[in-house]
């Protein structure tokens, strides 16, 4: 039969009693018996305790904290007096120690390690790492920071990939940036993998920009477009989110070879435009704001809407520009033409209201006039009877006036019985 492996026994179990021979600047393992304001007896297996010193306990030399009987620790072999002698302890060396052979081993494979922002210095910030490490500027992701401002990741534990080991010199660069880019990119693939179209998820938004905002889905930035964020048009993406502001929003599709993916919010609010038919109809005069003008016409904000009004339908005569006619901010009252609800499209027109308002002018004005002259028939016959009564007077009258003499006129001659001589008077 081949021989069974033993598996090695763990520290935890060790019996410290029958470790090997203590030696100097050797790191050990030992259990804590005693603390007090003298300092720590630990028993690390040999004939008597070691002791650690306040100033040997940790590099801010603070005796209790972290330390209580019972615990297994770390420690490094200062001294070792005789086989009966005292044998001195250095908790804080062990650590250094421990620290740099961790710092080299995430050095070598790419760890990502932890550590603790202590201070802010010119260029950068220290941390914490069992030992002093430095993250220059250029190497801090503010891209979360509250304010982007550095002061506030002090007291804050960061990811960090070590870029530059000098042990000699006691010095480590680290950076935030590379570690945070290699978190992200593990996040993402998890993320990716995942999502699906249709599906609704809450994200954090991270960035706006004119054409839309990012946001980010834990681990992967997806694209908000403007034109997605709400069922009216919107000039820039501040009039509907905010930085940092939590939100649900509909994955539209995915483009996983390219790590790309489109984000929709007005899919997920109600659709102004299934209920349209109930307070709009073809024909009804609506009032208005215009929001948008382009080449082909204008755009007219109706509560919940934006409607359109061709070019071709703001004057009867041939309009060049829509801003001759309508600019942004006017309000104005237009005819509803076409209603599209699956289509998303409602027509307005300025020329049939105009055209619509003038008829209905010209046919009050017609009403008006025809109210002033009406005759009727009783009018007629009663005109009739009276031009019937009032003629022989009339006709009579003219008669005597034509045969009375002018006032002016010579009196007649009076005409002999015998008439007149045909040679004239006689002498």
């Amino acid at each position: 039969m081949p021989e069974e492996k033993t598996a090695a026994p763990q520290v935890e179990d060790m019996d410290i009693s029958r470790m090997p021979a203590l030696a100097e600047r050797q790191i050990v393992q030992g259990i804590v018996v005693r603390v007090d304001s003298d300092g720590v007896l630990v028993d690390v297996g040999a004939k008597s305790e070691g002791f650690i010193s306040p100033k040997e306990l940790s590099a801010r030399g603070d005796v209790v904290e972290g330390i209580a009987v019972g615990d297994r620790i770390d420690v490094y072999v200062l001294k070792v007096e005789g086989d009966e002698g005292n044998i001195l302890l250095s908790k804080k060396r062990a650590d250094l120690a421990l620290a740099w052979d961790r710092i080299q081993r995430a050095f070598e494979t790419g760890t990502v390690l932890h550590a603790m922002v202590v201070d802010k210095v010119k260029g950068g910030l220290v941390v914490d790492l069992g030992m002093r490490g430095f993250v220059p500027g250029s190497h801090v992701d503010l891209s979360q920071a509250k304010g982007r401002q550095f002061d506030t990741l002090v007291g804050q534990s960061l990811p960090l990939k070590v870029i530059e080991v000098d042990r000699p010199k006691g010095r480590v660069i680290l950076s935030h940036k590379n570690a945070v880019a290699v978190e992200r990119a593990k996040a993402r693939e998890s993320v990716l993998t995942s999502l699906e179209e249709g599906q609704v998820r809450e994200g954090v938004v991270r960035r706006l920009a004119d054409f839309g905002a990012f946001v980010d889905l834990g681990g992967i930035d997806g694209l908000l477009p403007i034109s997605e964020m709400s069922w009216t048009y919107i000039k820039h993406p501040s009039e509907v989110v905010r930085r940092g502001q939590h939100i649900n929003v509909a994955v539209l599709k995915i483009d996983r070879a390219a790590g790309r993916i489109s984000l929709g919010l007005k899919h997920i609010l109600p659709d102004p435009w299934q209920h349209l038919g109930e307070t709009y109809r073809p024909g009804q005069t609506v009032s208005g704001k215009v929001v948008r003008t382009v080449a082909s016409g204008a755009f007219v904000r109706l509560t919940e809407v934006d409607a359109f009004i061709p070019i071709s339908e703001l004057a009867e005569k041939r309009v060049q520009k829509v801003q001759d006619v309508l600019e942004v901010g006017q309000t104005v009252e237009a005819l509803v033409t076409e209603i599209r609800p699956d289509e998303r499209r409602m027509i307005l027109s300025l020329r049939r209201l105009a055209r619509e308002r003038e008829r209905a002018r010209v046919k009050d004005y017609i009403g008006a006039q025809s109210d002033e002259r009406r005759v009727t028939i009783g009018d007629i016959a009663g005109e009739l009877l009276r031009q019937v009564v009032t003629a022989p007077a009339a006709g009579a009258s003219e008669r005597t006036q034509e045969s009375a003499p002018s006032p002016d006129a010579a009196p007649p001659r009076p005409v002999p019985a015998d008439g007149p001589s045909a040679g004239g008077p006689s002498d």
